[in-house]
């Protein structure tokens, strides 16, 4: 690897540790740092131990384990009262983003509920199609009641008694009878009057 290459892994390792300002692994560094800066797993390892040796980040030995973190002595030193304003304050950014979050939410489910449902064009378009079934039902209706042919309930009784006494003799069925001479009924249309 080039000292170019070298440095630029350095300066990335010590920037992080430094942000980081928690323990790592040379295998979490690796891990977060490979797909944004491309750095090779060897490089890490190299990087972390020079930094180490050149006292610029601390060092620690847990069996076959080593951790790595920022030297803590570059950190300004805090004081009880300035560590319980810091807590104040996370705890009321803390209370802020959950706040925050909860409204987040909140506005997720509105937009879901605003996606599922159709657009002012959709309501139009289906508007104009329902309207225009609509006019066809009227005028199917229309069409219906001006029709001059239609059977009285009194033909219908009598047209009912001459098929009933034909059937005594019949020897099929009436459905069958129904198809020979050309007799539609209701069921047959999947037709069910309304209760008066």
């Amino acid at each position: 690897m080039s000292k170019s290459k070298d440095s630029g892994a350095i300066g990335i390792i010590l920037k992080y540790l430094n942000g980081q300002n928690r323990p790592h692994s040379t295998q979490d560094v690796f891990s977060n740092l490979q797909r944004e800066h491309g750095l090779g797993k060897t490089a890490v390892v190299k990087a972390m131990e020079q930094l180490a040796q050149q006292d610029k980040i601390k060092e620690k030995v847990y069996g076959k384990q080593k951790i790595y973190f920022a030297d803590q002595e570059q950190f300004p030193s805090v004081s009880d009262s300035e560590l319980r304003n810091l807590d104040a304050q996370i705890s009321k950014l803390s209370t802020t983003l959950q706040g925050t979050q909860q409204s987040c939410r909140q506005l997720e489910s509105e937009l879901k509920d605003l996606n599922k449902s159709m657009t002012n064009g959709e309501m139009l378009k289906e508007i104009k199609e329902l309207k225009a079934e609509c006019s066809r039902h009227q005028e199917k209706l229309q069409k219906i009641k001006s029709a001059t042919n239609h059977v009285t309930p009194e033909q219908k009784e009598k047209a009912m008694d001459i098929f009933d006494a034909i059937l005594e003799g019949y020897p099929k069925s009436k459905k069958q009878f129904y198809e020979e001479v050309g007799v539609e009924t209701d069921e047959d249309h999947n037709v069910t009057l309304p209760d008066i």
